[in-house]
């Protein structure tokens, strides 16, 4: 088995209507419009997948009023992946676009840190305004997959497979891990939410949903550093990812990101 992996993103909803106030403290453009995309990605090194987060589904979409394009867990059909037969999935942290519809993948044992179940379950989830980005039901299911044996819990940075290493940063969530990815063409760094888009970490321009404003800060040089460089390092909700990276053949919702940006690298160009 090669300790070399294959990444790819694959998207399963958008959401256009937001200003640059959703994205960005203390922004001088507030009332602009900037967009937000949302992914699953995928890990494959020739004889095994690991998925890296489950998106959310139909019912929860209608729920909290978000629409999405495909059912993440089918879409990664599109790479020829049966959610089924998955072994391992890797949960960047317990936010409902990240966590929902666990039961998608009913043989796989999930990758989480013990300080995102703990702050997911915990009394900080009395306040209305950290709560708001979790849903129960997801939580809840994570919960009966410990006591089913099925979770796999991180403190700080651990391996979850050679060439695969995840490492917690928090800010965004108390537990939120990144993933270190070892390819043929160098370390790759999937930032999930500890970077939502490249402007978060390139122009240190914090995300307003933060529970440690240090903490956030401090993961934009820890994935930078396992990065490498920028270009290495993939944000969680970047529209512009679909514009650098090369697209899976016969798939219009899917990137190759192993193999890094096509053409030049400047995703602040016109931003802000």
């Amino acid at each position: 088995m090669s300790d070399l992996w294959q990444v790819y993103a694959v998207k399963y909803a958008d959401r256009n209507q937001r200003t640059r106030a959703d994205s960005f403290i203390f922004d001088d453009h507030k009332s602009a419009q900037h967009g937000m995309d949302y992914f699953v990605w995928v890990l494959r090194n020739g004889t095994r997948e690991i998925v890296v987060d489950t998106g959310y589904d139909a019912s929860e979409a209608a729920q909290r009023d978000r629409p999405i394009l495909r059912d993440p867990a089918v879409a990664v059909g599109a790479l020829g992946v049966a959610a089924e037969t998955v072994d391992t999935v890797i949960i960047t942290h317990l936010h409902y676009d990240h966590a929902g519809a666990l039961d998608r993948y009913p043989n796989a044992k999930f990758h989480l840190q013990a300080a995102e179940m703990a702050y997911a379950t915990g009394p900080c989830m009395c306040h209305p305004v950290l709560q708001m980005p979790f849903t129960a039901n997801h939580v809840c299911d994570m919960v009966r997959h410990v006591y089913s044996g099925r979770v796999i819990f991180h403190d700080g940075s651990g391996e979850v497979a050679p060439g695969v290493r995840v490492h917690c940063v928090g800010g965004h969530s108390r537990g939120l891990q990144v993933v270190e990815v070892d390819t043929e063409h160098g370390p790759l760094c999937l930032a999930s939410d500890a970077a939502h888009y490249y402007e978060n970490f390139m122009a240190g321009k914090p995300f307003p949903i933060v529970e440690n404003l240090e903490n956030m800060l401090s993961g934009f040089d820890t994935i930078r550093a396992l990065g490498r460089t920028d270009a290495r390092v993939i944000p969680g909700h970047d529209p512009i990812v679909a514009k650098l990276f090369a697209p899976v053949e016969n798939v219009d919702f899917a990137w190759r990101l192993d193999t890094g940006p096509v053409g030049s690298f400047n995703p602040l160009e016109g931003q802000g």
